[in-house]
């Protein structure tokens, strides 16, 4: 992970010299707009859960989420899922299908009333598939695995993070090809869009017979790659670069590559935020913690020679 250290006054100067050329460095998209069509976004048809960019001109990033190697997060998947079936997350317990049984792939339900009595057994509606079969009604001499089970906690977790949406972070970075190119051994701004869709904290709860699970979702860090094999980790969005802010062409107070690159060239720089979801019951059980993350599209940058002229 990379240190801050002081730029060599000899890039500071040219930096300044640089900032009327940095000129109207691009400020990050409002976080108002995210609800509205993106042209940058690569989302399905009603979806906006998906990668983001805020570059000129826009370039499809990776729709995974690679995570940052060797952090030992687990690639945003969130929680295992309890109830399966062929690959699909199913509920647990459905008001109309009753408890499912994993073992089975079927969903049984106590037919109330019985269509007959008979002695030590019961009759069940019992729907397969998935519950996509088509229901028969069975007899059994004991309640079928699961049936009856408490509602499971961490699917609550699940149905109220599908309520939310967190989002990729929407990147800019100083400078910008799009303006000119910047200088090797010059600092380097990354910012994001701040709000609670792209770093928290967002609430929600789901409920199911008696049983409510409230999570709230926060970013915990966002790891820029800096496209030559470095990372630079920030606890926050960064601040936008401004011509005539009062930090110009200095290294960014609090999210900054701030050495620059050592070469010459073209990169490609992304981000991915770290969120961590934590739930808690309304039984007053212990809650529980997973986590997952967003990373967004690249933003090019492109690095030239610093030229020093002499007399």
């Amino acid at each position: 992970m990379l240190t801050r250290r002081p730029v060599r006054l000899l890039a500071l100067t040219a930096a300044l010299l640089l900032v009327g050329a940095l000129g109207p460095l691009l400020t990050a998209v409002p976080a108002g707009a995210a609800g509205r069509a993106d042209p940058g976004a690569n989302c399905p048809p009603g979806q906006d859960d998906c990668n983001v960019w805020d570059d000129d001109p826009p370039t499809p990033g990776n729709p995974g989420n690679p995570g940052d190697p060797g952090d030992g997060d687990d690639g945003g998947g969130g929680p295992a899922a309890r109830c399966q079936w062929e690959g699909r997350v199913i509920p647990c317990y459905d008001e109309f299908l009753g408890y499912f049984d994993n073992s089975t792939g079927c969903y049984h339900k106590l037919l109330e009333p019985q269509p007959t009595i008979v002695e030590g057994k019961q009759w069940y509606l019992v729907t397969c598939n998935g519950g996509l079969g088509s229901s028969r009604e069975e007899l059994f001499d004991a309640p079928p695995p699961g049936f009856g089970a408490p509602p499971d906690p961490e699917e609550l977790a699940r149905r109220a993070l599908a309520s939310i949406t967190l989002k990729a972070p929407r990147i800019s970075v100083a400078p910008r090809r799009g303006t000119g190119p910047g200088l090797v051994g010059l600092p380097v701004w990354m910012w994001a869009s701040p709000g609670a869709n792209y770093f928290g904290p967002l609430t929600a709860s789901a409920s199911d017979r008696g049983l409510t699970v409230t999570i709230t979702a926060r970013v915990d860090r966002i790891v820029w790659d800096m496209g030559n094999g470095d990372r630079v980790t920030c606890t926050g969005p960064g601040t936008p670069y401004r011509v005539d802010g009062p930090y110009a062409g200095q290294p960014s107070p609090d999210c900054g590559y701030d050495d620059g690159y050592a070469r010459a060239g073209s990169y490609r720089i992304s981000a991915t935020t770290f969120w961590t979801v934590e739930w808690s019951a309304s039984s007053g059980g212990a809650g529980d913690s997973f986590s997952l993350n967003r990373t967004s599209g690249g933003a090019p940058i492109e690095i030239d020679e610093l030229q020093v002229v002499t007399r």
